[in-house]
């Protein structure tokens, strides 16, 4: 009776621990694992036949190393990417997601790494069932080096049993039969000797093999190896990388910058991290999928396990020990396999939520970049706009300043004045407003344009001149076009005056008549500031100049009256363009603040080489100088072949020369 109670009781204990596994399992299935359609449990009945091995025989799991290895390698290159594959722009809110994105995808690794050792468990552990359903066709480096190492060691034992056994006989042998013993014991030592040195060979040989990554079944070593390769994330202690990164200050920000040009860098920045960002938010769809792919396997396997016990649990309960026996080693077999796999599932599954997260964590940096991007390109535009309404404003003023110019001065020599002024000044607004425009440090600016204008200063110094001489050519007293001048020896009709070069016409001939060569001759503007090479010109607002007719006195000719008729003769001549001479002399007073006596014939008696010499100097219109001469000239001749006293009075031919040279 005692023993029939008893056994009742052990018989309720395991069934009761059958439920609670069968329990246990189908809430962990509930909880972790997609809804499907699934048969339900059927209620124990009586007579059902005992469970046999192949009803409770589970399928391998569908599990590929290279699938294993694949999906670290793939977080790896993501995680790379993730951290260090975007540039941060310089706004504030960049630490903060980029600290989260280190902290998920480095959570993101721990947990793959987490469920690829626990996948290396159920492959290990497929494959040890496997081998015992099926003899082993081969082993790995590894697996020889262990079990050369197992059975070296055995052999080492048994000799060193063997010495001992040889020592406690030696020890009672007598002297005479020791040798033998002894020569035994020699030789067993030199065989140990010989094992030890075999065994330490095979155990480096083991140690090099598993640091190099050829653990049991390969899968493991691989998992290692790539660990390996990350060490700032799976090192106990902050690597030197770690260390760096923190130190690593951000960025500064373009943004608070007012210059187009930064603005627009700022800008391009932002792009650019955008399309990082969205390169890394593909990766990490990728990354996810291949998580899920890696996880499929694992939940049908976790999927078939609980149909299983569920299956287990519709069965009668047994009544024959052995039968509970051998159930209760079916449910510790699938609780086993069930941790096994749950323990790689769990990681797999976190894994996943955790690359949604970071994600999430892209997809708002991203937008907050966005926003940004927003402000400063509208602001890029806005500028934009502004610098090219200013350029509009400044051109439609130059217009108008143009037309005012030609419709109310008249003079032609103010008008070119006022239109050189008009581009220096339009010239400096358009650069005023280009400086505003693209530069904001105007600090950095100064410092800029002080080295610039230093090394403009001496590598343009004749250029810098020639402008400066300008503005003197241009003033009151200075040249404008149609004056004639005589510098460097070339006398001409200035046709040009640039902002750094003269263009005269060159004027060519012997004494009064003087015509164009059909040369241009072109000085720098500089040559004003040389005295080497003096420029000659005429008074403001005049364009006359002196010639003077020449005849020599005969030694007994009357002086006096060879100068009244010759002054009256040159007299009647100058009369016909006196008006146009008057008018240039008023002109003068008006400009120049000197006395310059009325212009009018004289005469002037003077001793020359050849004997008495009588000078009539008359102004001549520059323009005209050529026709007026040669009127002077039959003149003068006329009134000395008509006029007999004046005939003897003078001697050898008349001459018609210029009062001014050049």
């Amino acid at each position: 009776m005692r023993e029939t109670t008893q056994h009742s009781i052990t018989n309720l204990s395991r069934a009761a621990k059958r439920i609670v596994g069968i329990v246990a399992l189908t809430l962990i299935g509930v909880l972790f694992l997609p809804a499907q359609n699934s048969t339900p449990p059927q209620p124990p009945k009586a007579g059902r036949p005992p469970v046999s091995q192949s009803a409770v025989a589970l399928p391998p799991t569908q599990l590929d190393e290279s699938a294993v290895l694949y999906h670290l390698n793939q977080l790896i290159n993501w995680y790379r990417h993730s951290t260090a594959g975007i540039q941060p722009v310089g706004l504030p809110s960049d630490a903060i997601y980029q600290d989260n994105a280190k902290n998920l995808s480095s959570q993101v690794l721990r947990l793959a790494f987490q469920s690829a050792k626990a996948e290396a468990t159920v492959l290990t552990a497929q494959q040890k069932r496997s081998e015992m359903s099926q003899p082993s066709t081969g082993s790995t480096q590894q697996q020889n080096l262990l079990q050369m190492q197992a059975k070296t060691s055995s052999q080492i034992e048994q000799f060193q049993s063997q010495i001992e056994s040889l020592n406690q006989q030696i020890a009672k042998t007598r002297a005479a039969h020791r040798s033998e013993l002894i020569s035994q014991r020699a030789e067993l030592q030199s065989q140990l000797e010989l094992q030890k040195a075999l065994l330490d060979a095979i155990q480096k040989m083991a140690a090099f093999v598993e640091t190099n990554g050829e653990i049991s079944g390969g899968l493991e070593g691989g998992i290692n190896q790539l660990a390996r390769s990350i060490p700032d994330v799976l090192a106990t202690s902050p690597g030197p990388q770690q260390t760096a990164a923190a130190a690593t200050p951000a960025k500064p920000s373009l943004a608070n910058s007012g210059g187009l040009i930064s603005e627009a860098m700022t800008l391009y920045g932002y792009m650019s991290a955008m399309h990082q960002i969205d390169g890394v938010i593909q990766e990490t769809n990728h990354t996810s999928d291949v998580a899920d792919h890696l996880r499929m396997p694992l939940r049908d396997a976790v999927r078939a396990t609980v149909q299983q016990s569920q299956k287990l649990a519709g069965e009668p309960l047994a009544t024959d020990p052995q039968q509970l026996l051998a159930e209760q080693q079916e449910f510790q077999e699938l609780t086993e396999r069930f941790k096994q796999l749950s323990g790689a599932l769990l990681p797999l599954s976190q894994e996943i939520i955790v690359l949604n997260d970071s994600k999430t964590n892209f997809d708002e940096w991203r937008s907050s970049i966005s926003r940004e991007s927003g402000h400063v390109l509208r602001s890029v535009l806005g500028r934009v706009v502004g610098i090219v309404v200013a350029l509009a404003v400044i051109l439609v003023l130059s217009q108008i300043w143009r037309r005012i110019t030609f419709r109310y001065v008249s003079d032609p020599r103010r008008r070119r004045q006022f239109l050189v002024m008009r581009r220096v000044v339009i010239g400096f607004l358009i650069g005023i407003v280009l400086v505003l425009g693209f530069v904001s440090e105007f600090s950095s600016l100064a410092t800029f344009a002080g080295f610039i204008t230093a090394g403009i200063a001496v590598g343009l110094q004749a250029v810098l001149l020639s402008v400066a001489a300008y503005f003197f050519i241009i003033g009151r007293y200075g040249i404008r076009v149609g004056d004639r001048i005589s510098v460097a020896g070339v006398t001409g009709d200035v046709v040009d005056i640039g902002l750094v070069r003269l263009y005269l016409m060159e004027l060519a001939g012997t004494g009064l008549d003087f015509y164009p060569t059909g040369r241009i001759v072109v000085f720098s503007n500089a040559v004003l500031f040389q005295t080497s090479t003096p420029l000659f010109k005429q008074i403001p607002g005049t364009e006359y100049t002196w010639h003077e007719v020449v005849v020599m006195i005969a030694p007994d000719g009357n002086h006096k009256v060879a100068q009244e008729k010759l002054v009256g003769t040159v007299t009647s001549v100058y009369s016909r363009y006196k008006d146009a001479i008057e008018r240039q002399h008023a002109a003068i007073e008006r400009h120049v603040d000197i006395q310059v006596e009325r212009p009018s014939p004289e005469a002037r008696l003077q001793f020359a080489d050849a004997g008495l010499e009588l000078l009539v100097r008359y102004p001549v219109e520059i323009r005209n100088a050529p026709d007026t001469d040669e009127e002077m000239t039959r003149k003068v001749l006329e009134l000395i072949e008509t006029d007999a006293d004046l005939k003897a009075a003078v001697s050898g031919t008349p001459k018609i020369r210029s009062a001014v040279k050049g």
